[in-house]
């Protein structure tokens, strides 16, 4: 029997690499002796088919570990270092894990693994209030794994194809006797599809998709707030050899406003006012988020604290019709800078107060008057 090159000595890695080192080096051995590059030579298109054999078993944590333990061996005979005409077990979990539903994929008819969709991505997006009072449509960028296009997401090369699975026979699960109990588990050599990649794509590597940058547009409806989410379908991380991509979620956050603050469709402000506003009546202007100047009327002898809603001028209803108040807090100003004239006519009107113009404070004097006498 013919020696076999140890796996890690083939795609020049050490055997405690990490899984990014093994592709890169990997991706390098496949660019210089892939067969397209090397028209003609058979032993390029054999080495090709070594290094390619290698990477397909070593960057599965599965049979990497079979093949740490057992060498070549992990895979001759039909098994993970069983003896022949057995197909083993790594542990005792692996039985349970099949008996119990775990990889077998429903029993024992046979059937192939489906194929694995890709992952859902998050996108978190901030955006200004405006932009959430009125929507808007936006572009974003994502670095995403993408379909690889040379192969179309199959991972093979193009002009070359699959071949049958030799160690499951193309069914995509390995049986095994395990004492009393017959077993079945997804096969680890072609992962449940039941097809082997012969010429790995030189562009994805076998993989059917790469990280590319995506430039994808997102439409954010009126009414969105802190922790709306978004679902781009079919935007997500590209599934392995042709699965369905995953959703691709925009996470909204809401930047902080210099006027306003919200409370789902409720828009709150402060609105400070003269004391002879307070006093006397008024009317003031607060520019709201839909464009318009809202007029709020300040009935005399307001307070501070005193909150005045405009009904509809708050946020949009999400999805819905309508929208929320804009309620404006009332903040009654003192006067810090007066003039001697304004002066004078603060005395003349203090000489003329009875206690009646200020309810609220001759009440609170005069408990304190009958606390102190009591």
């Amino acid at each position: 029997m013919a020696t076999q090159t140890d796996y890690y000595d083939l795609l020049g890695v050490a055997r405690d690499c990490d899984g990014a080192a093994l592709k890169s080096s990997y991706r390098k051995l496949a660019m210089k002796w892939h067969p397209d590059r090397n028209p003609g030579d058979a032993d390029a298109e054999a080495k090709f088919k070594e290094i390619s054999q290698a990477y397909e078993c070593l960057k599965d944590p599965q049979k990497r570990a079979a093949y740490d333990q057992y060498g070549h061996a992990a895979f001759e005979n039909g098994g993970f270092g069983g003896g022949a005409g057995q197909q083993g077990f790594s542990d005792i979990g692996d039985i349970f894990e099949t008996i119990f539903g775990g990889g077998a994929g429903g029993g024992f008819g046979g059937q192939r693994r489906g194929p694995q969709r890709g992952a859902d991505l998050r996108y978190d997006m901030e955006i200004s209030l405006e932009d959430a009072y009125d929507g808007k449509s936006t572009e974003i960028e994502v670095d995403i794994a993408s379909t690889c296009e040379p192969c179309g997401g199959q991972g093979a090369e193009p002009g070359t194809g699959v071949r049958t699975c030799n160690l499951c026979g193309g069914s995509g699960k390995m049986r095994a006797q395990q004492g009393f109990f017959v077993v079945e588990r997804t096969c680890g050599s072609c992962h449940g599809r039941g097809e082997v990649i012969e010429s790995p794509c030189r562009n994805c590597g076998g993989e059917g998709r790469v990280d590319e940058t995506q430039t994808l547009e997102v439409e954010i409806p009126p009414g969105v707030d802190n922790g709306t989410r978004i679902r781009l379908s079919g935007k997500g991380e590209a599934g392995p050899r042709g699965a369905p991509a995953g959703d691709l979620y925009i996470f909204i956050h809401i930047a902080g406003h210099a006027l306003f603050e919200r409370d789902g469709t409720t828009l709150f402000t402060r609105a400070p006012i003269s004391f002879t506003t307070a006093a006397l009546g008024g009317e003031i202007e607060i520019p709201g988020l839909d464009g318009k100047t809202h007029k709020l009327s300040i009935p005399a002898g307001i307070q501070s604290t005193k909150q005045l809603r405009q009904r509809g001028a708050g946020m949009p209803v999400l999805q819905g019709r309508g929208h929320g108040d804009m309620v404006v807090q009332i903040d009654v100003e003192t006067p810090t800078r007066l003039s001697s004239r304004q002066k004078e006519l603060l005395r003349e009107f203090q000489e003329t107060e009875t206690g009646d113009e200020s309810p609220n404070s001759k009440s609170f004097f005069d408990k304190i008057k009958d606390a102190l006498a009591g």
